[in-house]
């Protein structure tokens, strides 16, 4: 089997390595780069870093940092105008991304419709951004998306109330800074679900019908990060140890699931996301157990080995075993970690019943529940949604 792998050019990690921006826009020949980023960058002064970087290297530049979590349509509209706008000096030849994964995916999405045109709905699976854009340079300040590592966007139709999943090489950042001391602010809520997203991401690529040895090594390295570290991380944020573990898991669950794929988990999640503005990571985590439990039996061996890189089974746990212990770590791991219910979050149960048809038929279109183990049907979708109440 063949597997098409893309990755950055650059790699930048460890703790100190946004000192090296400069360095890395000079490799990429980007003289005039447009940063996207949100309002907490510029509160908490990451931004005023960044600016202070540039300017020491005499870059032209401007900033767009009205991105939103859970990007819309309607949120990135400005970003594209400003990107067309270019500088006093001319066009822009490259974009900067700081933030979590919200900026990171609104920057991909601003830089491919500003360089290429159209709308975001024409490069949407199954379709693809198939050509290199203008480089872009993401810096992640949280530890969970791993969209500095993937060839993929998500953008909501907020008319449509649909997630949708934009993959192809145009999305893939050319350059990649992962500084995990971006990360010492971030509060436990946020720690917690990104975190887990990031285990989803590990886990979903392991057990993807797509999965590869080249997946495969870089999801199991990646569990083995999370697994010791994610509890730790939320209990004590200033653990530089745990976050840099975190931050390095956290991309190469990225890598791992942009070669393989993530599966039902995230099939599931975006129209959940979409519809009642759940955050991603929180999604991903209310769903993670019961989807786990679901395809267990399709996979058990890839499900133990799970279980074993996690450090919650042994080799002397046989794989049967591996799986309840991995199960029973899903469902703790929710509870110590204040993961919502679906009703604890505050959503209306009248609505949410009026909307599983809708949500089971969008995860369907995503492709993403095709590469799980077991592929369920519409009435399964349904049925699992319910579970999670």
């Amino acid at each position: 089997m063949v597997s098409n792998i893309l990755m950055p050019r650059i790699l930048e990690v460890g703790g100190g390595a946004l000192e090296r921006l400069a360095g890395v826009l000079a490799a990429l020949g980007v003289q005039r780069p447009l940063v996207v980023t949100d309002p907490m960058m510029l509160e908490l002064g990451y931004v005023a870093r960044l600016q202070a970087l540039l300017e020491a290297a005499g870059l032209d530049y401007r900033v767009f940092a009205d991105t939103v979590p859970e990007p819309t349509l309607a949120s990135i509209l400005d970003g594209v105008a400003l990107m067309r706008e270019g500088t006093a000096q001319g066009a822009f030849d490259g974009v900067i991304a700081l933030g979590g994964g919200s900026p990171i995916d609104s920057a991909k999405a601003i830089g491919v419709l500003g360089h290429f045109g159209g709308e975001i709905r024409d490069y949407q699976f199954p379709r693809a951004a198939s050509q290199l854009g203008l480089p872009l340079v993401a810096i992640p300040t949280t530890a969970g998306t791993g969209s500095e590592m993937t060839r993929f966007t998500i953008i909501t139709d907020e008319v449509a109330g649909e997630k949708m999943l934009c993959p192809g090489i145009g999305f893939m950042p050319a350059a990649a800074i992962v500084d995990f001391e971006l990360t010492l602010s971030v509060p436990p809520r946020v720690t917690a679900d990104t975190g887990i997203d990031a285990l989803t991401h590990a886990i979903e690529a392991y057990v993807s019908r797509k999965a590869n040895p080249f997946s495969d090594h870089n999801a199991l390295a990646a569990m083995r990060l999370i697994g010791p570290h994610l509890r730790r991380v939320y209990h004590q944020g200033d653990d530089r140890a745990a976050r840099e573990a975190m931050m390095l898991g956290s991309s190469l669950a990225g890598l791992a699931f942009s070669s393989a794929s993530v599966a039902l988990v995230h099939g599931m999640s975006r129209p959940l996301g979409a519809a009642f503005h759940v955050p991603h990571g929180m999604s991903n985590a209310m769903l993670l157990p019961a989807v786990t439990t679901f395809s267990l039996a399709a996979a058990p061996a890839r499900y133990a080995t799970c279980a074993r890189a996690i450090g919650v089974a042994t080799d002397n746990d046989d794989d049967a075993r591996a799986g309840e212990r991995l199960l029973a770590e899903l469902v703790a791991l929710n509870q110590e970690l204040a993961v919502p219910t679906p009703r604890d979050y505050g959503i209306d149960p009248a609505r949410f019943e009026a909307l599983l048809d809708t949500m089971a038929e969008q995860a369907l279109a995503s492709g993403s529940p095709g590469n799980n183990p077991r592929v369920p049907s519409h009435a399964e979708l349904i049925e699992l949604y319910r579970s999670l109440w």
